[in-house]
Order: structure tokens, then C-alpha cells, then sequence
């Protein structure tokens, strides 16, 4: 009880700081230049799921266009991939990292010309604590969402599947409520899915463009900048040797 206590409050700082972050920090992402781009022969494959726990039928096996394991820094991950340019926003609640316990945590804005802002939140460890559902810490701060699995297809072929969340929450002094949009998933390095291995967390959230399925449509280019096409695990051969 203390430590979904502890959760409950830690999940409402992180929620007001992302709401102030998604009106605010677009604005200063012409600061910042020249990034990494994305180079299209680095091609790596991984496992990815909608759960880290247990297996589910919409496991897949993905060619990605950066390292998403724990064997490599997740600060390399590109800060520039197709029409989107990031900025790094280091955590500042410790509350957060003691509680989680994190191997790696990255947190970035990223924004496109037509004036939109994505967050990408990836987090990384080697057992179960670093992770939790979003619904957790958005019921525990007093929104109202809707959740929900959804398909995204990959360029070269096949889909990759991760779970959506559509929260609102009236904001005092505010006419319009506040809205989220969150779409993550897992990945593995290899078929064996231990923890020991390493998990990452791969995480969108930003406010609603249009529809939820148009916002949704968004988060799919998204995805798609960082991977390029999926399968069966069986189809890739993934199993180790």
C-alpha cells in the first residue's frame, strides 16, 4: 500500500511536468542543432510485445534503425529521424528514478515542422520494477481514459503492435480538459525474453492532433522513422544459437 502510495504521488508530478513540458518546450528546440541522423543500413532485429511479463499473440520480431537493448547507450538513438527533431529532457524528479530504478531512462521532446510534439520515453532495466502500465499513474492522478491495442505498418512489410491510452482530465482555470495520447511497447534483444537480458520500454505521449485515430496515424510515422519491418519470430530466425 505504501509503495502504490508512493506511485500515486510520483505519478502525479510526472503528469503535471509532461503537461507543462507539451505546451511549453516545442518552443525551443530552434536552439539546438545538428543532431544524428538515422543511417538505413544499421539495421538490428529485436523482439516486441505488449507486455513484458508474458508472451502474447501479437509478438513480433523487428528490423530497427538504432540499438534498443542495454548493451548500448539509448542516448545514441537519433535525434533526428525523418521530419522530427529532439531535444534531450533529463529527468529532474529523483522520486522517480528511486522508485523505478532504471539501468537507463531517456526522456525527449521531439517536433516537426507542421508544428507537432511527441514525447519518447525509453526505459530500460533488467527486472520488473522499472515498469508499470501508464494507466496506473493516470488513474491514481484522477483521469478519465480509454485504452486500447493498435497496428502499425512497417514500410518493408509486417506490423508491430503496441497499446494506446486516450486520457482527459479537467484542468482547473481551463475551459477545454487536458488530453494525453500514449502508444508503447517492449523489446527484447532475442526470443529468450530474460529479464536478466535487458527490457526496454518504448513510449509516445502527446497531446490529441485531430481524431484519436488521426493522433494515432502520427505516433505510426513516428514509429516507423526507428523501425522498418516485422515478422513471426520464427520468419526472422531469432532463436539464439
Amino acid at each position: 500500500m505504501q509503495t502504490r502510495s508512493l506511485l500515486s504521488a510520483v505519478g502525479l508530478v510526472v503528469l503535471l511536468v509532461a503537461g507543462l513540458a507539451l505546451v511549453y518546450l516545442p518552443q525551443i528546440f530552434a536552439a539546438f542543432s545538428a543532431p544524428q541522423r538515422l543511417s538505413t543500413t544499421d539495421e538490428l532485429v529485436y523482439i516486441t510485445d505488449l507486455d513484458f511479463w508474458q508472451r502474447t499473440p501479437r509478438e513480433r520480431a523487428v528490423v530497427a534503425k538504432a540499438h534498443f537493448d542495454l548493451d548500448h547507450n539509448l542516448n545514441d538513438v537519433p535525434l533526428v529521424v525523418g521530419a522530427w527533431q529532439g531535444v534531450d529532457v533529463p529527468e529532474t524528479n529523483q522520486e522517480v528514478l528511486i522508485l523505478l530504478e532504471p539501468e537507463q531512462y531517456i526522456q525527449r521532446l521531439y517536433s516537426d515542422d507542421a508544428g507537432r510534439s511527441i514525447w519518447l520515453s525509453m526505459v530500460g532495466g533488467r527486472s520488473s520494477q522499472p515498469f508499470h502500465a501508464p494507466d496506473i499513474c493516470y488513474d491514481a492522478d484522477g483521469w478519465q481514459y480509454d485504452l486500447g491495442s493498435h497496428a502499425t505498418k512497417l514500410a518493408d512489410g509486417g506490423e508491430i503492435y503496441g497499446l494506446w491510452l486516450h486520457g482527459k482530465k479537467q484542468i482547473p482555470g481551463y475551459e477545454q480538459p487536458a488530453e494525453h495520447v500514449v502508444y508503447y511497447f517492449y523489446l527484447f534483444p532475442d526470443t529468450r525474453r530474460h529479464q536478466a537480458d535487458g527490457i526496454v520500454l518504448f513510449k509516445l505521449t502527446s497531446g490529441r492532433y485531430g481524431t484519436l485515430e488521426e493522433t494515432l496515424a502520427m505516433h505510426e510515422e513516428f514509429v516507423r522513422a526507428f523501425f522498418s519491418r516485422a515478422g513471426e519470430p520464427a520468419e526472422l530466425a531469432l532463436a539464439p544459437s
